[in-house]
């Protein structure tokens, strides 16, 4: 029997009469029923509190792991590719420049592994109940923010002991948040539909992800790339939120204008794309899954 995505009341209630409900697949390419994803909200808390817990559950450092990985992979940049290769940090100490990058690219690629498999990984839901499907890759997505908190305030205290002082830059990190928030939505619609299709697209994921880590500029700054080729690698989100990220956190250096404009610009239409196909998938992810 196929998942279908809208429940459409159909009958008037009479006195002591209760309603009926049928509930049946959407009609076109543009009927994305998100209204049905705010009905369902107290559900989509469940999800994300429900991720929250198995990810911290019985394990030996807990939080420490959020806060290690990203610190980790700070100290081995710094060594390789700050201090032996001496790549540019635009006058920021290399800690620093590498921190700010990796806390919201940790955030990132953790989002979109989930976001990946969370329509497969509930089957055992999706197969017996009916609620809007987006509610699982948006739930996915939206757990990993509490890593992405635990990071942001070890990234605090590490600029204020290296004497940088917060400056109204920092007030667009919600924008670039919600920027990093949407990348890693919009493209894990698209891998989590596909995921459900072709099982074998879970084992491309970290691939992708390491080869987009070296796309963006974690590990070098965006200046290395020539003036008239930055709206085109802005075309990668994910270079805009980094590059924001730095000078927010910093204060230091120039507004990522021309990417940011184009990142926003290309989240766009991942993002609809995404909500379009997985829509279409949705139809029959319970016969796929």
């Amino acid at each position: 029997m196929a998942s279908v995505t809208q429940s459409s009341a159909t009958l008037p209630l009479h006195a002591g009469a209760s309603a009926t409900v049928r509930i049946e697949p959407p009609r076109g390419l543009f009927e994305l029923r998100l209204r049905e994803v705010w009905a369902y909200r107290e559900l989509l808390y469940f999800f994300v509190w429900r991720d929250v817990k198995i990810r911290y559950k019985q394990t030996a450092i807990g939080v420490l792991w959020v806060v290690l990985q990203p610190v980790l992979t700070m100290l081995a940049f710094t060594l390789f590719f700050g201090r032996l290769a001496k790549l540019p940090s635009e006058g920021l100490p290399y800690p620093v420049f590498y921190f700010a990058a990796l806390v919201p690219w940790t955030y990132f690629s953790y989002a979109l592994q989930m976001t990946t498999s969370v329509v497969v990984d509930s089957q055992a839901i999706i197969t017996k109940v009916y609620f809007p499907r987006l509610i699982l890759p948006i739930s996915a997505a939206l757990s990993g923010l509490v890593d992405f908190a635990i990071g942001f305030v070890v990234l605090a205290i590490f600029t204020l002991a290296y004497g940088i002082r917060p400056t109204l830059a920092a007030l667009w990190l919600p924008a670039l948040l919600a920027l990093a928030f949407f990348t890693a939505l919009g493209v894990g619609l698209w891998l989590s539909a596909l995921n459900a299709l072709y099982r074998d697209v879970r084992y491309v994921i970290p691939f992708i992800i390491q080869f987009w880590m070296f796309a963006s500029p974690v590990a070098y700054p965006s200046s290395l790339v020539p003036v008239r080729w930055r709206w085109l690698y802005g075309l990668n989100p994910m270079a805009g939120v980094i590059d924001g990220f730095r000078w927010a956190i910093t204060g230091r250096g120039q507004a990522p204008s021309l990417l940011l404009l184009a990142s926003a610009f290309a989240v766009a239409l991942v993002v609809l794309g995404g909500l379009f196909f997985f829509n279409r998938m949705e139809t029959s992810v319970a016969d796929r899954v």
